[in-house]
């Protein structure tokens, strides 16, 4: 059986485009509810906080002109967006799911309300976080922390296109190693971008452990959780 009871699941928005340069991989999208659900019958009740950058990153659309605050507040709208697309892909896979908005808009979906967010996972439901924190320059990461130390949960799965941290990027140093386990002093003396630095930061400060692992092979997330799938464990 797992170790933990409740968690927090990031997902980019990056990987809902799958192989496609942008926007949604319906395919890659329903691989990852059934992913979730799946993980749901080991015990484990699950939070999800999804990104936004296959639709629209707010610092770039800021770096054409448009103010920071406005071009976050475009990129927590993306979070929405792919947040129902999950939420609906979730309900098909035969689980229950809420996407709540820390940005109101209840023409579409819940606003987040921690006391209710609390009770959808208490009743075993999937929650969506979406709308980021609600504020400008945060990103997902930070969304994910917060919203892990809120729910009360045991970690943080921060789903990447590798399998862990290591020393450098595999991707461009053949020779970098990976870690199975760091501490969060450790992550942070050696300068290792785990997360970015508010969200480490906050982790660190709720000793939050943060399991970075690739989403990229079916049943990722179950894998994790059972003990059995390649993962660096921050904590």
């Amino acid at each position: 059986m797992p170790g933990y009871r409740r968690v927090i699941v990031k997902l980019s928005g990056e990987a809902l485009s799958g192989p496609e340069a942008f926007g949604i991989h319906q395919p890659t999208v329903e691989r990852f509810a059934a992913d979730i659900v799946a993980a749901r019958q080991l015990g484990v009740t699950i939070g999800v906080v999804v990104g936004g950058g296959n639709v629209l990153r707010g610092v770039h659309i800021a770096s054409q002109g448009v103010s920071r605050s406005t071009g976050d507040a475009m990129g927590m709208l993306a979070t929405v967006m792919n947040a129902l697309v999950l939420e609906a892909a979730i309900e098909r896979a035969g689980a229950s799911a809420r996407t709540m908005s820390a940005l109101t808009m209840p023409q579409v979906c819940e606003t987040y309300e921690r006391a209710r967010a609390l009770r959808h996972l208490d009743e075993s439901r999937v929650v969506t976080f979406a709308g980021g924190t609600g504020n400008p320059f945060f990103t997902t990461d930070t969304t994910a922390v917060l919203r892990a130390a809120e729910m009360g949960c045991d970690a943080v799965l921060k789903a990447t296109n590798v399998d862990g941290v290591y020393t450098a990027d595999p991707k461009q140093d053949p020779k970098a190693k990976r870690y199975d386990q760091l501490t969060h002093e450790e992550a942070f003396r050696r300068e290792l971008r785990v997360m970015d630095a508010t969200a480490f930061a906050l982790a660190r400060e709720n000793r939050t452990p943060i399991i970075v692992f690739s989403i990229l092979e079916p049943g990722a997330i179950t894998a994790v959780l059972s003990g059995s799938g390649r993962a660096t464990i921050v904590s």
